[in-house]
């Protein structure tokens, strides 16, 4: 092969991408799938962390809005997406910001 081949020149590149999409970007994406899943399957009764580390039960689910209930007569309206997971999972849960 001519070292001067376009295809042998660009190849290094297209090693590197499918190193990144293997090692980075599909495990970012099952773990995304994994949590809208959840989020769409969040019913009352369940006990969530949101992403700012608040612990409640969900008291109901509103579109994209969830009301938790975090105390006695403390209910409060958040975002179905500030939901980072499940109470059982928070030891899972990572609470950085996602883009």
């Amino acid at each position: 092969m001519d070292p001067k081949n376009p295809i042998v020149q660009f190849l290094p590149f297209v090693v590197i991408f499918a190193i990144f999409y293997f090692l980075l970007i599909m495990p970012m994406r099952k773990r995304q799938k994994k949590h809208q899943q959840m989020l769409s399957k969040l019913t009352k009764g369940d006990r969530v962390v949101t992403s700012g580390g608040i612990f409640g039960t969900v008291v109901e689910v509103q579109g994209d809005r969830v009301i938790l209930r975090v105390a006695d007569n403390v209910k409060l309206e958040v975002a179905v997406s500030a939901v980072a997971g499940l109470a059982k999972d928070a030891a899972d849960v990572n609470l950085a910001p996602s883009e």
